[in-house]
């Protein structure tokens, strides 16, 4: 859970806090509160941005993949979040271990009853 993106994928009650924690009201409160306060007293805003929005957002405004993700991150940074992370390569890795799992339980599959089927999941946590 402490990984949990809270992306909707899997939703269960113990990612309930986690969705309230990553609201848009929450978002715009804490931006508000920053903008109010010493900057020694912000809380550190990080958002990260995950593959599959990337090109929903490049259609809407006619652009390029690359651009609309440059355009979000700078439009993030400038309502105030300081960090903006691109999950591409994770969820890259989560592929490729997934695929490596896969392997290795097909070829255990006669010496053990159950190597497969194999349930994977696509979280980017």
């Amino acid at each position: 859970l402490s990984d949990c993106l809270a992306c909707d994928n899997c939703m269960t009650s113990e990612e309930g806090a986690r969705v309230f924690q990553q609201n848009q009201k929450e978002l715009f409160r804490i931006l508000n509160l920053n903008k109010k306060c010493d900057t020694s007293k912000h809380k550190v805003l990080a958002v990260s941005i995950c593959p599959q929005s990337l090109p929903y957002f490049a259609a809407k405004f006619s652009l390029s993949v690359n651009d609309a993700a440059k355009r979000l991150c700078g439009f993030l940074k400038s309502l105030g979040v300081h960090y903006v992370f691109d999950t591409t390569i994770a969820a890259d890795f989560s592929i490729l271990e997934s695929q490596r799992e896969f392997v290795q339980r097909y070829q255990r599959r006669n010496q053990e009853e159950h190597a497969l089927p194999m349930f994977a999941s696509a979280c980017p946590g």
